[in-house]
């Protein structure tokens, strides 16, 4: 048995953020009912292709288990099918434009009219305010939630992360949200609303650089570099480079091979707890109990020279040796893997975070598996659908359509080419 085995999701959804959401209800056992436009589909289908003909990676990846119906909201017959599905579904997930369902006919009230049991589940761009009819896309919310300006080193301009903290961040928020809903409408027997900003998912992700803006008021954050390096802070949480972020110093160091590979690196923390074993480590024991070295607080202002050490001596390493010799004495450290090594990692693979999957058109290629490993409820990654490819199935087995009436709503182009 699946988790959310019986639950039906109306998945309204495209492109990354809400596309993300539904995957993981999919994965988690949903019926995810993917709704695309008649002859178009997800316009991701076609954004980035690599293989002429195929779906591009971006779709694939992002609409595992799930089921692909093509249907026309604006035909009357197309809006008899929705009525059937919202009917049907538990959850309606959407990311569209702000007011989008409501110019479709289908306001929150009406949808409730028509399935009081039922979620309906949205990502916007920014919650109610001056900003919320505004489009956003991933680097957008980036630089809107507050993790732009904090990311990046002090004399550079703001950066956005390689991470989809964003949209895929958003999804993630919002699956909480529907899961949420499902359980309290157990106790209450009504569905509700959830929504999810992407400006908010990226501000609770970047929670401690608010923390920080709040700390400045009581002086200088002392675990940054700059307060070593005498620079003044300002009035906002500043950009930090590569710094821990966690109170203990950390750093991004070279590691042997680096002028080769650009991912010859380590990160390296100096915990407090341990400093007498890296001291051991690095061939500096007199800073153990050297005078400015001894305690935290004294390495404050040292810490390029202290990092500069260990440069040296991780240079004179491989990132992994950096990691078989550090970790049996506790010392914090993770290389830097680039994407081709964690493609070639088959412990991932092993624990289904890494999947290989086959398609008809594309044949098989690489993605990621779910995250979240329930040991009741094991996920089988199945492949993403062909544009209407489930169109006539879930006609016939969700909604009951048979015979002239299948034949009247397939006829009406409400819900696209039909293979019968």
């Amino acid at each position: 048995m699946k988790a959310l085995d019986g639950i039906k999701i109306l998945d309204f959804t495209h492109v990354q953020s809400g596309p993300t959401c539904t995957q993981l209800l999919g994965w988690f056992g949903a019926d995810v009912i993917k709704v695309e436009r008649p002859g178009v589909g997800d316009a991701t289908r076609q954004q980035l292709v690599d293989v002429p003909g195929a779906d591009s990676l971006y779709f694939t990846m992002l609409n595992h288990n799930k089921r692909s119906i093509e249907l026309n909201s604006k035909n009357e017959t197309g809006k008899e099918v929705l009525t059937r599905l919202i009917e049907e579904c538990d959850v309606l997930v959407e990311n569209f434009a702000p007011g989008a369902l409501d110019r479709m006919g289908f306001s929150w009230e009406h949808i409730q009219s028509i399935n009081p049991r039922i979620i309906l589940a949205s990502i916007k761009g920014f919650g109610p305010g001056k900003y919320e009819d505004c489009k956003v896309y991933e680097n957008v919310a980036q630089c809107a939630g507050g993790s732009a300006s904090t990311t990046g080193f002090l004399d550079g301009p703001p950066l956005v992360t390689g991470a989809q903290i964003g949209d895929s961040g958003t999804g993630l928020h919002l699956c909480l949200g529907i899961v949420t809903a499902l359980f309290q409408r157990e106790k209450t027997g009504r569905g509700q609303k959830v929504s999810c900003a992407m400006q908010d998912s990226v501000l609770n992700l970047a929670r401690v650089k608010l923390r920080d803006q709040q700390r400045l008021d009581s002086g200088p954050l002392k675990e940054y570099s700059q307060f070593g390096e005498g620079i003044p802070f300002g009035d906002a949480t500043p950009r930090a480079g590569n710094d821990s972020g966690g109170g203990q110093p950390g750093r991004i160091l070279k590691c042997k091979g680096w002028e080769q590979d650009p991912n010859s690196y380590t990160y390296f923390i100096l915990q407090a707890a341990i400093w007498q074993k890296v001291c051991d480590v690095i061939g500096k024991p007199e800073w153990k109990t050297a005078e400015g070295y001894a305690t935290p607080p004294e390495r404050l202002t040292k810490l390029n020279e202290i990092f500069a050490a260990v440069e040296e001596w991780t240079t004179t390493k491989t990132k992994f040796e950096v990691m078989d010799i550090c970790n049996p004495h506790d010392i914090p450290v993770g290389p830097i893997l680039s994407m081709k090594e964690i493609a070639e990692d088959e412990s991932l693979y092993a624990t289904g975070t890494m999947v290989k999957v086959d398609h008809p058109e594309r044949g098989e290629y690489l993605s990621v598996g779910c995250p979240i490993k329930l040991s009741e409820s094991e996920v089988e990654v199945t492949r993403s659908p062909l544009l209407g490819e489930h169109t006539q199935e879930v006609l016939e087995q969700v909604l009951g359509f048979t015979g002239a009436d299948l034949e009247r709503v397939i006829a009406s182009g409400a819900v696209g080419k039909v293979d019968s």
